[in-house]
């Protein structure tokens, strides 16, 4: 009996075992990952966190024009607060400022006045809703239910001592929803006295503080 031969046998050969990344370089890789989604995001989330900020809660202005000399001046840059205005539109009320607060508001309908339509000014309130104002021999008086008889905010307040005369002569009556601005440079000003009363709805914000130029930095 003749035994069959074996089947030939294939040498098994040995590989390498495969190069791992020592751990410390796998543990700085996820870190660079990390990093560069981290980048990615800021660069995304950050102009939109800006917007936000600028439409809701403050923005920087630029003065332009002596409408508001002495109290600001051509240039002056300015922060405005947005944030009553804001929360007054998410509670459905108007925002009504103090009467002295400095605003900015967008004007209408002035091309009459060979301004562009839609224009942002910047002026002080002195009317209140429900009030009268009038303007007689340079002399701005103001008539609501407290001073029936009458009161002039810029001899009583104390942003006055830089208000000159206020010419002009008429009077005009606030609604519900308005108030009455003037700038503080009474002989050069575009103001309440030639476009009347504004629409709460077209307030801005209120000025809360001058940041240039830096000698001049207030608070408001």
């Amino acid at each position: 009996m003749i035994d069959n031969p074996q089947a030939p046998i294939t040498p098994q050969i040995d590989l390498p075992p495969r190069a791992q990344p020592p751990p410390d370089a796998r543990q700085n890789n996820k870190e660079g990952v990390r990093t560069i989604l981290s980048t990615i995001a800021v660069l995304l989330i950050a102009p939109a966190v800006a917007l936000v900020l600028t439409l809701f809660v403050f923005q920087s202005y630029q003065v332009d024009g002596p409408s508001m000399e002495t109290t600001l001046s051509n240039n002056d840059r300015l922060i405005v607060w947005k944030m009553p205005r804001t929360w007054a539109r998410i509670t459905g009320h108007h925002y009504i400022p103090q009467r002295g607060d400095v605003i900015v508001f967008v004007a209408q309908n002035l091309n009459e006045f060979g301004q562009e339509p839609n224009k942002q000014l910047i002026k002080r309130v002195v009317g209140l809703p429900g009030e009268k104002v009038a303007v007689h021999d340079g002399v701005l008086t103001v008539y609501n239910k407290t001073h029936p008889e009458g009161f002039r905010p810029d001899a009583t307040l104390p942003y006055g001592k830089a208000i000159p005369t206020t010419n002009g002569d008429n009077e005009w009556t606030v609604g519900a929803d308005e108030v009455f601005v003037c700038g503080d440079n009474r002989p050069n000003s575009l103001d309440s006295r030639s476009f009347g009363p504004i629409q709460t709805q077209d307030i801005v914000g209120k000025l809360i503080l001058r940041i240039l130029p830096l000698g001049d930095a207030e608070r408001f």
